[in-house]
């Protein structure tokens, strides 16, 4: 009998996307081929402290979203360990990880520091590293690169605590329909569509709660387009999807508390020669970001056929309603292919890694 791939899930974590984290990391347990793998769950408290948790309990289907279990097993990895998970709390108890998979959706997850912490502690892991993660993270950077390269965005302006709001320069150079964001969140967590001069200060202060810095883009009219990349050096798009809100946008509840918040189309009703543009374009956002693994490039498709990158996801949502893997099921890869496929670029990259030198 094949040896089982020892993997370690990691979810939660201290970020406003901890709940969406957890129920993306129930969606993988379901969907895992557990004949491939041995699976370890390692649930982080809004807190930050690691806990091992019991599979039965994690997917108990009495609640949406099983909240994580202070344990008596407190659990990390230190550095150098090469897959052995320490046990805090008994540490006689020694625990080896071949992979790990962080389903961990903002901050403290999506944006390199857990990435960091495995490439110390040398340990494969499925998505992007450091530098990509970090990137993708922070709205304003990716924005500014993509800008440079080339790629088509929306207008924007970007403030931080150290630099005062000119509310006058948004508003003469952006126009009054405006979109304000905290730069480094995601689920459109502290997102505010601005419909006027007088809701903008609003709007600026809910996106400051969320972070230190905040975008303010223009408001862009247009179809919302998703695709799915996956892959290191060679990646590959899926089809495309489309977010038709019932709303005003695409926001947290109708994201995943509202039944019926938007009709998602799969595959979005796209001329062939446009998706084949959408499509190359979303592979050239992976590649001059660096990704790895894994992200989702959302796009705005204008009446003109003007074509728009809006964010990149390096850690998308893995929900039932999830967008990342309905493409790629779409687009002929089932949901345990995919896994099997993430894990497999994630040793790819790890062996990859191995091959620079460290002398000199």
């Amino acid at each position: 009998m094949k040896k089982k791939i020892k993997i370690a899930i990691l979810f939660g974590g201290k970020s406003a996307e901890h709940t969406i984290s957890i129920i993306s990391a129930r969606n993988i347990v379901k969907g895992i081929d557990q004949e491939k793998y041995e699976i370890t769950l390692i649930g982080i408290t809004k807190e930050g402290e690691w806990y091992l948790q019991d599979m039965k309990y994690f997917l108990n289907d009495k609640s949406v979203s099983r909240p994580i279990r202070n344990t008596t097993d407190r659990v990390t990895f230190l550095p150098q360990c090469n897959g052995e998970l320490f046990n805090v709390s008994n540490p006689s108890q020694k625990q080896l990880i071949d992979v790990v998979f962080p389903v961990l959706h903002g901050t403290y997850g999506e944006d390199g520091s857990v990435q960091g912490l495995l490439r110390v502690a040398n340990i494969p892991f499925v998505g992007s590293s450091v530098l990509s993660s970090a990137i993708c993270m922070d709205k304003d950077i990716t924005k500014k690169l993509l800008r440079d390269a080339g790629i088509p965005i929306a207008d924007f302006l970007t403030y931080d605590n150290f630099k005062k709001v000119d509310y006058d320069e948004i508003l003469f150079k952006l126009g009054t329909q405006l979109f304000v964001k905290p730069a480094g969140s995601g689920s459109s967590i502290g997102t505010s569509k601005v419909k006027g001069p007088t809701s903008l200060k609003v709007c600026i202060k809910k996106a400051f709660k969320y972070d230190r810095k905040v975008i303010v883009e223009e408001y862009i009219e247009g179809r919302e387009i998703e695709c799915a990349v996956i892959g290191n050096r060679i990646p590959k798009a899926s089809c495309l999807g489309e977010i038709v809100p019932k709303d005003d946008y695409y926001s947290y509840d109708a994201k995943y508390t509202k039944k019926d918040g938007a009709d998602i189309l799969i595959p979005a009703d796209i001329e062939k020669e446009k998706s084949g543009e959408i499509r190359r374009l979303a592979i050239q956002v992976y590649k001059v970001l660096e990704c790895e693994g894994l992200a989702r490039v959302d796009f705005f498709l204008k009446k003109d056929g003007t074509i728009l990158v809006n964010e990149v996801n390096t850690i998308p949502g893995f929900t039932s309603i999830s967008m990342y893997p309905k493409l790629w099921e779409e687009s002929g890869m089932e949901y345990s292919k995919i896994i099997d496929k993430l894990v497999e670029l994630a040793f790819d990259k790890f062996y990859e890694e191995k091959v620079v030198s460290l002398n000199y």
